[in-house]
């Protein structure tokens, strides 16, 4: 994603900035990020960091194969924090045997419990829901995931591959509230519904609702704040403008939250630097920091408390988390993945 100034994240920022120059140690330090997202993202909160703090933060970008590069520099690793998105990659990390665990006050107050590691392993810091795109003229005003297997959609539905991790995440999400029987048969009902193979990436599912291919799928919520504010005019504007978004909730679930996804971050095992390791993720959950990635990013902060950004306020609004914590959904990602292939659904 490529950033944008927002106002209400830079002043943010610049207070943070001009109160950590107060209390900046004589002596600087480092800390070194490993992250599978693209620093650029995140720059201006490092540097906002490094101007409260006095530490100096060197980022490393690792596309792929985040695990196994530090599995292979082992105790001579420079990695400090292990950065990236989706949950199964934050549990692939621990389960690999790369990061430590943390205790913190901070940490703890600021990301919901069903949003972190049970022993401080790896903490949430932003969400993106998987949210229904809607034509506009269409009267729906509530969306159950289920629902998208319901034959009145049959050749009405557009979705990206089932592989990709943001739908497997999601079919692990059904596998835990429903059964891995009926995850099966919602599978079923939404490949028969296709309208289109499963293909392309989340903004798609909107170019081929304005396209008249589909009238509805499921996509991330942080593409509808890039399609927004895309200039006037342009091919990502008009996909925007031509979808409305439902926030879908479970038909087996009372509490009538929807389906999330994370971005986060981890302390590595072999942390030269660990309590400034420690100290970087609490500034990244602080009030400003997920105020800019709420401004910047389109993505919904994980702190309570912490105005949305206007476009995604105004086109999708506060969002209620499924309250089931998202490590016990990653269990389910192997079964899910194995459903994908086993009714063909990509194909």
């Amino acid at each position: 994603m490529t950033p944008f100034p927002r106002p209400f994240a830079t002043r943010a920022l610049a207070c943070l900035a001009l109160a950590g120059g107060l209390a900046a140690p004589a002596l600087a330090n480092e800390v070194t990020v490993y992250t599978t997202r693209e620093p650029g993202l995140i720059q201006p909160l490092l540097t906002a960091f490094s101007n409260q703090s006095g530490v100096k933060v060197n980022t490393v970008f690792v596309k792929d194969g985040l695990l196994e590069r530090v599995k292979a520099e082992g105790t001579r690793s420079p990695a400090d924090v292990l950065m990236t998105v989706d949950i199964g990659n934050l549990v692939d990390l621990v389960e690999g045997g790369v990061t430590q665990p943390v205790k913190s006050a901070a940490l703890e107050s600021a990301v919901p419990a069903n949003l972190r590691g049970a022993d401080g392993q790896w903490f949430s810091l932003s969400m993106r829901a998987r949210v229904l795109y809607a034509d506009k003229s269409l009267p729906i005003t509530s969306f159950r995931y289920e629902d998208l297997a319901d034959p009145k959609y049959k050749g009405k539905v557009c979705i990206r591959s089932g592989q990709h991790p943001y739908n497997t995440a999601l079919i692990a999400s059904l596998i835990a509230h429903d059964g891995e029987a009926r995850a099966e048969q919602w599978l079923r009902g939404v490949k028969a519904n296709l309208a289109r193979k499963a293909t392309g990436g989340d903004r798609d599912v909107a170019r081929d609702i304005l396209g008249g291919i589909c009238d509805i799928g499921l996509a991330n919520s942080y593409y509808v704040g890039q399609m927004k504010s895309a200039k006037e005019g342009s091919d990502a504007r008009k996909w925007g403008d031509a979808i409305k978004v439902i926030r879908p909730t479970f038909a087996n679930s009372k509490s009538g939250g929807t389906h999330v996804n994370v971005s986060g971050a981890a302390v590595a095992k072999n942390a030269p630097q660990r309590a400034n390791a420690v100290k970087l993720l609490e500034f990244l959950v602080s009030e400003p920091a997920q105020a800019f990635y709420a401004e910047t990013n389109f993505e919904y902060p994980v702190r309570k408390g912490v105005a949305l950004d206007s476009i995604t306020a105004a086109s999708i609004g506060e969002l209620k988390v499924d309250p089931l914590p998202i490590a016990d959904i990653a269990k389910y990602r192997k079964q899910a993945s194995a459903l994908v292939d086993k009714v063909g659904f990509d194909q």
